[in-house]
């Protein structure tokens, strides 16, 4: 017998409508953050950032690939860490599916890590992985645009309990992705955009966790909608039990 609260099909249809008219609520308002998004102002881009790509090295203009959009994520794998972070990599598991998706609207998708590009090579042939995957190991680009800490903002208070106090959870991850806690959390999950536009590249939008968007693959939005909902740890081991 179920725990479950159990009802007849006419209460069950009173609470899915309830349940339906906050869902309305939220999808107006998430078309509304939209459209802020979209207005908000742009940063010109003007020092030159040199990538290590599988191609050889190129400039942030070519990483666009004749596209005017560019759509980066910044993928939790530091020099010193032996395989890129869980949550970081059941992301990244659906960049392949979206990718002739944003294609045809003029974005090019990619992933960008401070490991060497050899650790991201095999990494990502590893995975069976087919977007662009480049490495910022040689250059200021992850620092410059706040995805990495210097050693002035990891003895900050809050980063040095965080590594000096670990939790639990923090400390299997760290098993997990092969490097101590002090270099394992200088890098920062999230999201960085750009527009190309008469030869200039401009910054038009970033965000970093705990930003919904940053970490949760599309699947774990799909078991929102079922019953026993979404297992926190199942995306973030899942992909080394049958990698």
């Amino acid at each position: 017998m179920t725990e479950h609260a159990v009802a007849t099909r006419e209460e069950w249809k009173a609470a899915v409508a309830a349940l339906r008219e906050r869902e309305r609520e939220l999808g107006k308002l998430d078309e509304e953050i939209a459209k802020e998004r979209q207005q908000l102002p742009w940063v010109r881009i003007d020092k030159e950032y040199v990538f290590d790509t599988e191609d050889g090295e190129k400039t942030l203009v070519e990483l666009f690939d004749g596209r005017s959009q560019l759509l980066m994520y910044h993928l939790m794998f530091g020099p010193s860490y032996e395989q890129a972070c869980p949550g970081c990599t059941a992301l990244a598991d659906g960049f392949d599916a979206a990718t002739p998706h944003l294609n045809g609207r003029d974005v090019t998708l990619l992933a960008v890590s401070r490991a060497p590009i050899e650790k991201l090579r095999e990494y990502k042939q590893r995975l069976g992985w087919k977007f662009p995957y480049v490495s910022s190991h040689n250059s200021d680009f992850s620092f410059d645009l706040d995805f990495a800490l210097t050693d002035e903002q990891m003895a900050s208070g809050e980063m040095k309990k965080m590594v000096d106090e670990p939790d639990d959870f923090l400390k299997d991850w760290a098993k997990d992705v092969g490097t101590d806690l002090d270099h394992g959390m200088r890098e920062v999950p999230g999201w960085n955009v750009f527009k190309l536009q008469d030869g200039v590249v401009y910054h038009t939008y970033a965000c970093t966790a705990p930003d919904r968007f940053v970490v949760v693959p599309l699947y774990a939005l799909w078991l929102d909608r079922v019953p026993e909902g979404r297992d926190a740890d199942y995306p973030l081991r899942r992909h080394f039990e049958y990698k």
